[in-house]
């Protein structure tokens, strides 16, 4: 997992200026030691010079060392002895501060080589972790493209379905306009047949009767009734026959040839 911005920021600063400040850590650490060294020689130079005073007051006090004689006044020997013993401890101190510092050091790789291998399972759980999403990544891409092709098959089917049932109802309802309209013109035809029928009545009626009048004329018989009955009896526009006065009788007691005549309905 990648450390965030500013955490990378600052681990780099932090690197730079250890970097900056430890650029000259060798050179300070030798003039260190050639200090403490100038130090000492300075100390033991300084306890020589006491011992030669002293010697030179001392005139008695021999300054030659001769080796198995056990003398322990000699200032010049003591103050070399303790020059020796101050470097020994200084060495000492020297050496247990390596010591120190070797096991610090020690101390610290063990600590990198640890977070080392934290970093490098931590590496390795990300890689893997990596790893399965690429693969679920790519499964869901497949399944998108599978539903996205389903989706397109079915828009399609659904689509053709619609149009098949749009174009079977279409059909239908044409059929059924188309049977209406032949429905309409066979009643029509009818009424109108109708009406020519009755119409044809009324004329055959009104022939018979001028036919009846005019024999009558021709006889010389007044016919007064005739006459009224012919009045009262009228033809409409739409070939209808009317009658005021249904129950008037001819001269020889019979019914008008108009009252024969039915009043037939549109359908026949």
């Amino acid at each position: 997992m990648a450390e965030p911005a500013w955490q990378e920021l600052i681990r780099l600063r932090l690197t730079e200026r250890n970097a900056r400040e430890s650029a000259y850590a060798s050179i300070i650490e030798q003039y260190r030691r050639l200090a403490q060294q100038t130090k000492l020689l300075k100390e033991r130079n300084g306890s020589l010079l006491r011992a030669v005073n002293t010697v030179k007051g001392n005139p008695s006090s021999s300054t030659v060392f001769v080796a198995g004689t056990g003398d322990d006044n000699n200032p010049v020997r003591a103050a070399y002895v303790a020059s020796l013993e101050s470097q020994i401890s200084s060495m000492r101190d020297e050496l247990a501060g390596v010591y120190k510092t070797q096991g610090q050091n020690t101390q610290r790789l063990l600590s990198m080589t640890e977070t080392l291998r934290e970093k490098e399972e931590l590496s390795r759980v990300d890689a893997e972790a990596l790893r399965k999403a690429r693969d679920e990544l790519a499964t869901l891409r497949k399944k998108v493209d599978q539903h996205n092709e389903l989706m397109g098959e079915k828009d399609r089917t659904i689509l053709h379905d619609e149009i098949s049932t749009l174009q079977l109802e279409l059909g239908q309802i044409e059929e059924r306009n188309n049977t209406l309209t032949k429905d309409n013109a066979k009643l029509l035809q009818r009424w109108l047949d109708a009406k020519q029928a009755e119409a044809n009545k009324m004329n055959e009626a009104n022939e018979f009767y001028e036919d009846m009048r005019t024999r009558r004329q021709a006889t010389g018989e007044a016919d007064t009734t005739g006459d009224s009955a012919s009045s009262s009896l009228s033809i409409s526009g739409n070939g209808d026959a009317t009658n005021n006065n249904p129950a008037r009788e001819t001269k020889d007691g019979t019914l008008s040839p108009t009252l024969k005549s039915q009043d037939p309905t549109p359908n026949g």
